[in-house]
Order: structure tokens, then sequence, then C-alpha cells
């Protein structure tokens, strides 16, 4: 495993950027005092869906080209998990213990048990893009993203409710990619790809979606996709893109940023005390020590 100090680490963030920052931003005080990137598995082109399994104690993230999702250890040992999966891309724990997955190839949501590896066809539909990124409410509602990449009028935020119920909730956004819902369930916050922001939506008591408004949009000229989120414990929350992972508070304030030397696509909490936080990307898996769980 390799070590990056933050030192050369913003360095090399600096130099892979196009164009570059119009300024430099702080590591937010989240990050562990002292603490180093430290890269723990390399190879496809493109991993995400970081996500802890906390029965087995190990990360699983995925491979949409290759069709699986793989695990790490804490020993390094890197394995398949689950193969032929028809491209699972953002996942997330879900209120039941059970795995939650976009998947993009064969247009559904998925449910995977993580114990039996069983997996249940939660919704899909032949009609949709290409489900990318997945999360949960409080009260149960599922929410996903369904980008078009090709005709914007297609994409759509879509809400399965805990009746089974599917609809269409956010239509006005050219490329939805990363969701994810504030820890105090009150903002479904999605990403636009095109217009390179991050907007969020009140969520009703019953899980259904308002008119939505800007929630963060940095002062840098980096204009590298949104892509996957996470919560901690006090709420922040960790937006990938943009130059790196941004961590904002529950208002949308910045508290800093985390420059990554490859585009990040998605960030996770896990490991033995919570506070380590994972991230996917271009070619790379990542650890970080942080000073808070996640939440």
């Amino acid at each position: 495993m390799s070590r990056i100090a933050f030192s050369l680490f913003i360095s090399a963030a600096v130099l892979m950027s196009a164009p570059l920052p119009s300024q430099s931003f702080p590591l937010p005080p989240t990050v562990a005092p002292g603490a180093e990137l430290i890269e723990i598995h390399s190879g496809e082109p493109l991993y995400e869906g970081p996500v802890w399994d906390p029965i087995h104690g190990a990360l699983l993230f995925t491979s949409c080209r290759a069709e699986e999702i793989l695990c790490w250890s804490p020993g390094g040992s890197v394995e398949v998990w689950l193969a032929d999966n028809g491209g699972v891309n953002g996942m997330v724990m879900g209120s039941d213990g059970r795995l939650l997955a976009a998947q993009v190839m064969r247009h559904g949501v998925l449910a995977i048990d993580l114990m039996t590896r069983e997996v249940e066809v939660l919704v899909s539909d032949e009609t949709w893009n290409q489900p990318n990124d997945v999360c949960q409410s409080p009260r149960g509602d599922i929410y996903f993203s369904d980008p078009s990449w090709v005709d914007h009028s297609l994409s759509a935020v879509y809400r399965l409710s805990p009746e089974g119920e599917v609809t269409r909730v956010i239509s006005d956004m050219a490329v939805p990619n990363g969701v994810i819902v504030t820890r105090d369930g009150r903002w479904l916050i999605v990403g636009d790809s095109v217009d390179k922001i991050w907007r969020r939506y009140p969520i009703a008591e019953d899980g259904t979606i308002g008119e939505g408004e800007l929630f963060f949009d940095p002062p840098t000229e980096d204009r590298l996709d949104p892509d996957g989120m996470a919560r901690d414990a006090e709420g922040n929350l960790y937006l990938t893109g943009r130059g790196g992972v941004w961590v904002v508070t529950p208002d949308g304030e910045s508290l800093g940023l985390i420059p990554t030397p490859v585009f990040c696509s998605n960030v996770g909490f896990g490991g033995a005390d919570g506070r380590t936080m994972f991230l996917t990307g271009r070619g790379k898996v990542f650890r970080l020590q942080m000073t808070v769980e996640g939440g």
C-alpha cells in the first residue's frame, strides 16, 4: 500500500486539475490531524459505491464495467464478492441491513443480503436509462437517479415508496448523478453532472419531493463532475467532484476540500471504529482517517 503525504498529495491534485482552481482551500476539520491518504487497491478503469460491511468487517465496492462487486479486507486482499450483477454502480446500506444497489445495465434497483448474497430486484424498468445512484430516507423511501447522457430531457430521479410505488420526482436536472438524503430526512441532495452543481429538494412527510434550489457551488474553476456522496454522524455531507471531496454543513456551508490525485467517484465511512473514510475513483481506492464516524 502506498502512502501519500498531504503536502505532496495537494500538489498532485492541483497538477491533475484542468483548469487550475482559482484559489486554495483548507482541509476540513473532520480529517484526522496528520492523516495520510492510503491507496488500498488499483486496477479497473473506475471504481464506485464504497460501503462498509459491518458483519464481516470489510469494504464492498463496485466495478461497473466488469459487473462485479468487490470485497477488500483489512488484511489487504481483494476478491470478487458478487459477479454478473448487471452493472451495479452506486450502493448504500439499507434500513433493513441489506445492501441497496443501482443497476446500470439491467435498469433496476437491488437489495442484496450480506450473509447469503441473495439478490432481490426491488424494481426494474427497461425504459429507464441507467440507474446510477441510490439512497434511503429515515421513513424508508428509496430515491435513485436515472441519468441520460444522450438526451437530457429523459433524465430523472425516482422514488420507490415503502409500499412499492414508483414515481418520477425530479425531472428538472440535466444529468442527475449522486443522490443522498440529509441526516434529518428533510432534504434530498442531488449532483448535476452538466451544470456541475449540487441542488437540494425538500422532502415532505409523505416522501414526496418539492421544488429544488441551489445547495452548493464551490468558488473554483474546477469542473470535474459531481458524483457520489456520504454523511457523517454530525450531519455534514461529503460531496465528490469539482476537485476532490468537498465537506459541507447540512446548510451548504463549506468546511473545506479533500483534494484527490485522480477523479473521485464516491465516498463512504467504515472501519473498526467507523472513522475511516473510503474513496473510490478512476482506477484507485483509498482510505483516510477521520475524526468523526459516518452517519
